[in-house]
């Protein structure tokens, strides 16, 4: 079990439940990181005490530590800031819980100081996943992941050996589940924001709604686990309780199964290989009573489609689809774009933005500034 952590997007909801798990299992929180100094990361250094705070807003940070300035902890600001919190010595593991492409430096600075890294930032791999296990075999960190879809195919594949013949991701179907796209159409942020099973962020929340959240996990896992993207399926589980399976060469099939609570892929990342007792309440399949599945609906729910094109095609087109996801959901909770059009500016970024194949860094910071213009762009001209 890892005796301290520093701790990427404490604020946040999976950085908030990282602390309620680290608190329970008694784990030394060394450091924390916030994009802002809100009120919530000066009681979170005040609750855990960490040697070392870090906020990405220079301002911010010069304000939080005239606030803490009663207490033995150094402020540290701005992208440098972040990367010294994602490499601080007096941590063993970093637990990357930022939301967005803004994690991917930092996720690379941790992987280059050979740190176990507890990994909720997808689209850390999404982006530049090939680049990242690259270069976490020749610095021997360890990335273990905290998506509950994710962790569920790492506990698998550690039971079943290395005979895999395909990932199966679960899904929600989020709370859209069974509509059309005429009802799609009309549907408000609020209603995107009520999901049904997961309590989460709410970029992710509606990345939920569109689906494509599973593609970005399916791309993920593809890194991941060495697995092309032909041999990972989808299947849609509205009850949420397995949280996705791998079949064998032998034609069995291992799942892990638990309610829906963040907190227990977040403690396994950090206790693995041990497993400790968890704030998650026992599973009782009886109380449970049926637990279905469905095929996705990929012609409503169009993102998934297109983050299936994108895994297929490679180099830079995921870092497009991630890109151009990110700034059109933030226009739609913003009220200046619908539900649908989430998947229309999406799309048209992958059709109007070269991809490049075996992408350097540059080359995929490059398309991701590129994508986001484009949204930009778009919605300016609305």
């Amino acid at each position: 079990m890892q005796k301290s952590i520093s701790l990427l997007g404490s604020t946040g909801s999976i950085g908030r439940q990282t602390l309620d798990v680290a608190k329970n299992l008694h784990i030394r929180v060394a450091a924390l990181a916030a994009g802002h100094a809100s009120a919530r990361l000066e009681e979170q250094a005040r609750a855990f005490r960490p040697a070392l705070v870090a906020v990405f807003d220079e301002a911010g940070a010069r304000d939080l530590s005239a606030r803490l300035r009663d207490m033995p902890v150094r402020v540290v600001s701005g992208e440098e800031g972040l990367a010294e919190a994602a490499t601080f010595e007096e941590a063993e593991c970093v637990v990357t819980a930022v939301v967005g492409t803004v994690g991917l430096q930092p996720t690379l600075a941790a992987v280059g100081a050979g740190k176990r890294i507890a990994l909720a930032n997808k689209e850390t791999l999404v982006c530049a996943g090939e680049l990242v296990m690259k270069k976490a075999r020749e610095r021997g960190a360890e990335i273990v992941p905290v998506d509950s879809e994710h962790s569920a195919i790492f506990q698998c594949l550690a039971a079943g050996g290395k005979a895999a013949r395909k990932i199966i991701l679960t899904a929600s179907g989020g709370p859209f589940r069974g509509m059309t796209r005429a009802q799609l159409s009309h549907v408000t942020k609020e209603e995107a924001l009520r999901h049904p099973s997961w309590r989460m962020g709410p970029k992710v929340t509606v990345d939920s709604a569109t689906m494509m959240n599973k593609g970005l996990e399916l791309i993920e896992a593809m890194h991941l686990f060495s697995m092309p993207p032909e041999d990972i399926d989808i299947v849609v589980h509205p009850q949420s309780i397995i949280h996705s399976m791998v079949a064998f060469e032998d034609n069995s099939v291992l799942a892990q199964l638990s309610h829906p609570d963040m907190r227990l892929p977040i403690q396994y990342a950090l206790t693995y290989p041990e497993r400790k007792e968890s704030l998650t309440a026992p599973l009782d399949l009886s109380e449970i009573g049926a637990l279905t599945f469905e095929k996705p609906d990929e012609e409503t729910f169009g993102c998934l489609k297109l983050a299936k094109k994108a895994a297929r095609e490679g180099g830079t087109a995921c870092a497009v689809l991630n890109a151009a996801n990110e700034e059109a959901v933030g226009l739609f909770l913003s009220g200046r774009i619908s539900f649908l059009e989430i998947e229309e500016y999406v799309a048209g970024a992958l059709e109007t933005i070269r991809n490049i194949s075996s992408p350097s860094l540059v080359d995929i910071l490059g398309a991701d500034a590129a994508a986001r213009e484009y949204v930009r762009a778009r919605a300016r001209a609305r």
